[in-house]
């Protein structure tokens, strides 16, 4: 162990003879050990309302999607079908087909997205799991599954056969408009489901068969607008989603979850690092504490100090002296904020200690790089402070007295 180490270890372990200066310095620690430990229940914090807002935006998005980038269709051939079903890395896939629509009933309208899906997309996403009210529909059916806000809307039930359903699709063409027959698509459906995600779902979409969608939009066989994927549990997404790309080809994009809901990540880790940032600058604040501390204890220490320097310590000897009290005190500081907020979030999840509603427990979430960033932000922080202060140490401030 070298000497200036040594030296601070003893200093950081025993106690002035004046209470002024241990009382500065426990509030040092203190302050460190409550930086750490706030810094990290907040970021804690942040991860699980992440967690808990994604798990309705991700319900019920596929691990892959492709979509057309020229246009709003893409032709799905036999020959790339079968290249498809032969990638390993997909479980299965289901054919989609997307458009606006007008949907009335009632004599109320409202403008939504039909989602045609095919008999697949049950194993692609957990619908089930959104289902409010009513059950999933059939293919080769004229069945819709609307969202809860257009349900509200529309006032439609389940399987009310008094109240007619009308789908709405402009026709492509030119020239003038003589009909409402002539300028629409229309098909006549039946609600047998109501489901429950998110607000941007519930109030925007509705589900049909993808048969039905086609004959709506005049589409052909193999036209689709999306295809989406499952893929295998030991399946590497990324070289997956080459495979895909390569063989739908450069008219196509395939995406993941994260690039789906690009925008709410980006929100979310916007959110995330502004909060980091300022509770960053509180800490920053807080070390002034250490620095404060520090030169105190030099004051209170410059008879040792002196006596040091005559026995043979250089000034670099001595700064290090306190260059290692003020890191070692933030580091142990650190580490003990730390153990103090994984106690504190680890109750929160088993024993939900503060709640949103009677019902909901404020969601938190441990990770371990969490861990890492504040640990390394009061380490990093800690150094630089304890820098600030050593270098008070000057040659005629350790000489004989």
């Amino acid at each position: 162990m070298s000497f200036p180490l040594y030296i601070a270890k003893r200093y950081l372990r025993s106690k002035s003879s004046n209470n002024a200066i241990n009382f500065i310095t426990n509030i040092a620690i203190i302050g460190v050990i409550l930086g750490a430990a706030s810094l990290f229940i907040v970021l804690s914090g942040f991860a699980g309302l992440k967690d808990f807002t994604l798990q309705f935006s991700t319900e019920i998005d596929p691990d892959l999607k492709a979509e057309t980038t020229v246009g709003k269709t893409f032709m799905l051939t036999k020959d790339i079908a079968e290249k498809l079903d032969n990638l390993e890395a997909v479980a299965e896939y289901s054919k989609i087909i997307e458009e606006r629509i007008f949907i009335t009933s009632n004599n109320k309208t409202t403008i939504a997205k039909i989602k045609g899906v095919d008999v697949n997309f049950q194993n692609i996403v957990n619908i089930d799991s959104a289902m409010d009210t009513g059950s999933w529909l059939d293919q080769n059916t004229n069945e819709i599954v609307v969202g809860w806000g257009i349900s509200k809307n529309l006032s439609l039930g389940i399987l009310d056969f008094t109240k007619s359903i009308n789908i709405y699709v402009p026709k492509p063409g030119k020239g003038q408009i003589t009909s409402t027959k002539d300028a629409f698509n229309t098909v006549r459906a039946v609600n047998v489901g109501i489901f429950y995600i998110n607000e941007t779902l519930n109030d925007g979409y509705i589900y049909a068969p993808i048969d039905l969608a086609k004959r709506l939009l005049n589409y052909q066989d193999n036209q689709i607008s999306s295809i989406e994927f499952k893929l295998n549990p030991n399946a590497d997404e990324t070289q997956a989603k080459q495979s895909i790309q390569a063989i739908l080809g450069d008219n196509v994009t395939v995406k993941n979850r994260a690039q789906l809901n690009d925008a709410l990540y980006k929100m979310l880790n916007t959110e995330n690092l502004a909060v980091y940032l300022i509770f960053t600058l509180v800490l920053i604040i807080a070390f002034f504490n250490v620095i404060g501390s520090l030169i105190m204890m030099m004051l209170d220490k410059k008879k040792s100090l002196s006596t040091l320097f005559n026995i043979g310590a250089t000034v670099k000897d001595i700064r290090k002296i306190f260059f290692y009290q003020g890191s070692l005190m933030s580091i142990i500081g650190g580490l003990i904020g730390l153990v103090t907020a994984l106690i504190i979030t680890f109750l929160q999840q088993q024993f939900s200690l503060v709640m949103i509603t009677p019902s909901l427990p404020y969601p938190v979430a441990i990770r371990i790089e969490n861990i890492f960033i504040v640990f390394i932000t009061i380490s990093v922080l800690g150094i630089i402070a304890s820098k600030i202060a050593s270098v008070r140490i000057t040659k005629n401030m350790v000489k004989t007295v």
